[in-house]
């Protein structure tokens, strides 16, 4: 028998992403306009198990969709990745009255709405963070204003390298994902991109590129290297000292966390907000949200949890291609 949803509780976790509030305000209102009751849980799962949880009404998502970052704040909690945390969470979401939760993250969130679900807790997940890096939908909230902030300011990087016909190695962020480095190499026509899953460590092969492109009259060269890489600027060192080309190394960082969300990670986190809240409305629970193929659809989570993501080879190859 289905379970009738009376309060649904939202919370944001793990990193900030632009488009986070407009999933709020989509949550918020959609839940409201079914009859039911909205609490925000602050600061992610340590503000679950600190009680940090406000009511919230039409007015409390006022004016926010067009804001960068979280209201209801963000944080890491290494208790809730404990079985104590995970059921203390789930008795204070029983104690508020909370019976469905939507969690708004990554894959480590997502593992935490799996836990509460398993407690009698519905859960619902929404993909939110800038690296696009869950493997069961084409598309993350943050991600285009992400990628979209790094392509304006590699740009600008590319205008003072072409003056000064230098070499420029720009980090932009992605840990263990390669897809704003990818996206940007294709965007800004970089010479040479840097992923986690492909860059081999051959930094001769690097140079040798370097000095090739050069040759060809090429008047800069621009390497976007992904944060998990890393190492930018003792490898703009390596480099200036093994082809004699001056090279610096700008490091984009958190810039590409905040900023207004574009147009489609407001629709889309808004269309996703509210799918979130159909889903509990029909009793499901252990779902995440996803877009795929053109449409927004939802998953099992153990199921997300196991699909694996890979760089696409042909958006990689075509990357390089037109690099010539």
């Amino acid at each position: 028998m289905e379970k009738q949803i009376k309060t649904v509780g939202v919370l944001t976790s793990g990193g900030d992403a632009p488009g986070m509030n407009a999933a709020i305000r989509a949550v918020v209102r959609e839940a409201l306009a079914k009859g039911l009751s909205v609490k925000g849980i602050k600061r992610g799962y340590a503000g679950l198990l600190q009680e940090e949880i406000v009511d919230m009404d039409a007015r409390s998502v006022s004016d926010i969709i067009e804001r960068g970052g979280t209201i209801l704040q963000t944080a890491r909690c290494k208790e809730f990745t404990t079985s104590e945390g995970q059921k203390k969470g789930a008795d204070i979401c029983k104690k508020h009255g909370i019976d469905g939760v939507i969690v708004i993250g990554g894959d480590g969130s997502f593992q935490g709405a799996q836990k509460l679900a398993a407690l009698g807790i519905n859960t619902i997940g929404l993909p939110g963070t800038i690296d696009l890096d869950i493997a069961c939908t084409d598309y993350t909230i943050g991600f285009d204003t992400a990628v979209n902030t790094a392509m304006e300011a590699i740009d600008k990087v590319r205008d003072t390298s072409t003056s000064h016909e230098r070499c420029s190695i720009i980090e932009v962020m992605g840990r263990g994902a390669g897809y704003i480095a990818l996206w940007c190499g294709i965007a800004n026509g970089a010479e040479d991109i840097l992923l986690p899953e492909k860059y081999d460590y051959d930094e001769q092969k690097l140079i040798d590129n370097i000095i090739a492109c050069r040759k060809r009259g090429k008047q800069h060269h621009i390497i976007i290297n992904a944060e998990g890489i890393g190492h930018s600027t003792s490898m703009a060192r390596r480099i200036e000292e093994a082809t004699g080309i001056e090279t610096r190394a700008t490091i984009l960082g958190h810039m590409q966390r905040g900023g207004s969300p574009t147009c489609k990670d407001r629709v889309y986190a808004s269309t996703m907000g509210c799918y979130a809240v159909d889903l509990l409305c029909q009793g499901k629970s252990n779902r995440v949200v996803a877009y795929r193929n053109g449409e927004f659809v939802d998953y099992d989570i153990d199921e997300a949890l196991a699909m694996k993501k890979s760089i696409p080879e042909y958006q990689y190859e075509i990357c390089r291609n037109l690099s010539i």
